[in-house]
């Protein structure tokens, strides 16, 4: 049951593969520890930067009526952010493998700084349209500070480490619903994405101070090569394609609940405001920080058992989630549910996943972090659609039949062993 991978060390092909492609094991015993402030620094950056991906979807409301846009095409606003973000894991994250990753990751979070600017000053559709393009393409700063805090990490605490940041990318998620909600009903929805640029330039300041700077061996390569080379990843490891698309899956369900949920909640007969709907984010939050502990179990060998039964929870979920217009309360205990096995499959798949190139983990998490945009924004676009022609009924069994898919084919992967 466990993913492993074929041992390919003496295959000729195989290292004329990873000598061009600058794929071989590095020596893991020089590598650095890092301490549990630094992880929940790396985690509060890592919640910061893509939050901004997020704060767009209880505003949904706010900018159709601003700018002239239906409610059936409004998720196009999370659709175009989340395409150039998947852009931006292809092209922008391999460099953390090439690059400085402290020079990259403070000029990537100061561009983002610009970018949430162009949105919170946009003053047409399609300069809104252009500046949530730039927030998704520079919100990849996530992944690379991601790498980084794996390559920090010594091996037998880097699941922890893992789990650590990966919470407070889901807690990012989260709560940039709350925080988006809370500021758009004191200050109009524009400000949420000025105060998030002063934040962003704030914890700037706090890396050029705090963040190390790791000087690593590379290969030379081009930038053609080391974009290719995230595909030759692909090919040879099956754990990265199996664990690609279980994100994807678990990430298309994540955005059908998350990019929908306004739409009821701020009409009739709910007619909440933007703070109480951003406050189910604090509710997913409980649910995020309850798998934690997924990454430990990972490295305990029991990724493949903390899979299955993540993705039932996740199945279920849609159960509670589907009874909305009866009652709250079983709204909340699927978001529990629902972000728990998020949570505890993203951070099982990401510790999984970057051990089996240790040189090469950005590129790994740039491979593995495409498939969760695709389901992102497919999730998004997907769930406003049948909203709109079939309401709440529609939206739930889009999420159950998501759900169901992607526990089919873990079953169907986790059977079949490499040799």
């Amino acid at each position: 049951m466990c993913e492993t991978e074929t041992n390919l060390e003496n295959d000729p092909l195989y290292t004329k593969i990873s000598d061009k492609y600058s794929i071989t094991k590095p020596n893991l015993n020089q590598q650095p520890s890092m301490s549990r402030a630094l992880a929940l620094l790396f985690a509060i950056a890592c919640g910061m930067s893509v939050a901004n991906i997020y704060f767009a979807q209880p505003l949904l409301d706010q900018l159709s009526n601003e700018f002239g846009i239906d409610h059936s095409i409004i998720g196009v606003v999370i659709t175009i952010t989340q395409i150039f973000y998947g852009l931006g894991l292809l092209l922008l994250v391999p460099l953390g493998d090439l690059l400085n990753q402290r020079r990259l990751i403070v000029g990537q979070m100061l561009l983002s700084i610009t970018a949430l600017v162009i949105v919170g000053t946009a003053f047409s559709s399609m300069v809104l349209f252009a500046g949530m393009a730039l927030v998704g393409l520079l919100a990849v700063v996530t992944q690379t500070l991601m790498a980084f805090a794996a390559t920090i990490a010594s091996p037998i605490e880097r699941g922890r480490v893992v789990g650590i940041v990966t919470s407070g990318i889901v807690i990012g998620i989260l709560l940039a619903r709350t925080f988006a909600g809370i500021l758009t009903d004191l200050a109009g929805w524009r400000s949420v994405y000025l105060v998030s640029a002063a934040l962003m330039l704030l914890m700037v300041c706090m890396f050029l101070k705090l963040l190390p700077n790791v000087e690593r061996e590379v290969k030379s390569l081009s930038y053609s090569q080391l974009i290719r080379s995230v595909l030759v990843l692909f090919i040879q490891e099956r754990t990265l394609r199996v664990r690609s698309v279980l994100a994807m899956l678990i990430f298309a369900d994540f955005s059908i609940l998350w990019t929908s949920l306004v739409l009821p909640l701020s009409t009739p007969p709910f007619a909440l405001s933007h703070s109480a709907i951003g406050a189910f984010g604090l509710v997913g939050v409980a649910g995020a920080l309850a798998a934690a502990r997924a990454g430990k179990l990972a490295d305990q060998g029991y990724g493949q058992r903390t899979t299955g039964i993540a993705l039932a929870l996740l199945l279920i979920s849609w159960l509670f989630i589907s009874y909305i217009e009866q009652s709250l309360i079983a709204l909340v205990i699927g978001i529990v549910l629902l972000d728990l096995a998020v949570q505890a499959i993203h951070v099982t798949n990401q510790t999984m996943i970057l051990p089996l190139r240790t040189e090469a983990r950005s590129r790994l998490t740039a491979g593995y972090m495409v498939f969760y945009s695709i389901g992102s924004a497919g999730g998004s676009i997907a769930s406003t659609q049948i909203y709109a022609h079939f309401g709440w009924g529609g939206v739930s069994l889009l999420g159950a039949s998501v759900s169901a898919f992607a526990l089919l084919f873990w079953a169907m992967t986790s059977r079949v062993k490499t040799s």
